[in-house]
């Protein structure tokens, strides 16, 4: 019997070719699969993530001591991206504020979709009593508006960062736990999968060696997107005034300190927004443009 990652069967499943060895082994070749789309996608969102990994360290000056230059002062030769409402550099700002957009979105999303994969491949590979009871207590969670969810939790807990992170993880966790359940329940389904069983392998086997590796690239896919919807939700926290609290800054409450400068075009205000966008647009030029997907999309066909 071949292992689950070669059979023809559970490929014509989940739709996906499996990576040559050639391509595995040529970065290029792997990067030259996104397309240009893509291949800018992927350029953003990589700066985006050097800027909020290593961004405040190259700065040669602090974003967070008071500007000594005029408030909302336009783009110029000595800042790049002007000045905010204290007179602070936009660029050192913007690079700080990367650290908390980014970052805690990232962590929140690892924790989503962490959580919800694994509780989709416990009630997949278990018994319809766990199925059940999982699928109606995230049923319960869906039922909750996820804004006012944040809000209760932030009422109730504050907005510290790992609040933060924690929050949006729980909002997010049911969806993620949807895509993950219905994919593995599919592949549970599978011949090899019964075989496995048939021959004693436990449950957590069933999870990790038959199950897991086979949604791995859906999932990634929907890590993605989880991504994009926590951004989002951090930032309309944060330019209501309940996300990243100061002296920290990200860019939802960088957009909602200058709003004041919107009257006048100021960059204080459009360069956050615009931040934002970036991103985001960036994370789904990279989802769309995953190598493989045209051929994905044929055998669909």
């Amino acid at each position: 019997m071949e292992s689950s990652t070669s059979s023809p069967v559970l490929n014509a499943a989940t739709q996906t070719l499996p990576p040559s060895p050639a391509s595995r082994r040529d970065p290029l070749r792997w990067l030259a699969g996104f397309g240009p789309s893509g291949l800018l996608g992927l350029a953003v969102l990589l700066f985006w993530l050097l800027a909020a990994a290593f961004g405040p360290w190259l700065l040669s000056f602090s974003a967070a001591a008071a500007g000594t230059s005029n408030v909302f002062a336009p783009v110029s030769a000595a800042h790049w991206l002007g000045t905010d409402y204290l007179g602070r550099d936009m660029l050192a700002l913007v690079i700080e504020g990367a650290r908390y957009t980014v970052g805690v979105a990232l962590l929140a999303t690892l924790l989503a979709s962490g959580t919800g994969t694994t509780l989709a491949l416990l009630a997949a590979a278990g018994s319809r009593w766990t199925d059940a009871t999982l699928s109606r207590c995230l049923d319960t969670l869906t039922a909750i508006p996820s804004k006012m969810f944040a809000l209760i939790m932030v009422a109730g807990f504050g907005s510290s960062v790992p609040m933060l992170v924690v929050t949006a993880a729980i909002i997010y966790v049911p969806g993620a736990f949807r895509i993950a359940r219905s994919l593995a329940v599919n592949i549970n389904a599978l011949d090899y999968v019964t075989v496995a069983r048939t021959r004693g392998e436990g449950t957590l086997y069933i999870m990790l060696r038959e199950i897991l590796p086979n949604i791995v690239g859906p999932m990634l896919a929907d890590l993605g997107l989880r991504f994009v919807y926590i951004v989002l939700l951090l930032a309309s926290l944060s330019f209501l005034g309940l996300g990243i609290q100061p002296p920290a800054a990200d860019w939802g409450s960088l957009v909602r300190e200058n709003i004041g400068a919107l009257a006048m075009g100021g960059a204080s205000v459009i360069v956050p927004a615009l931040a934002i966008a970036s991103l985001t647009i960036a994370v789904n030029l990279v989802i769309d443009n995953l190598p493989g997907r045209q051929a994905r999309e044929r055998g669909a066909r």
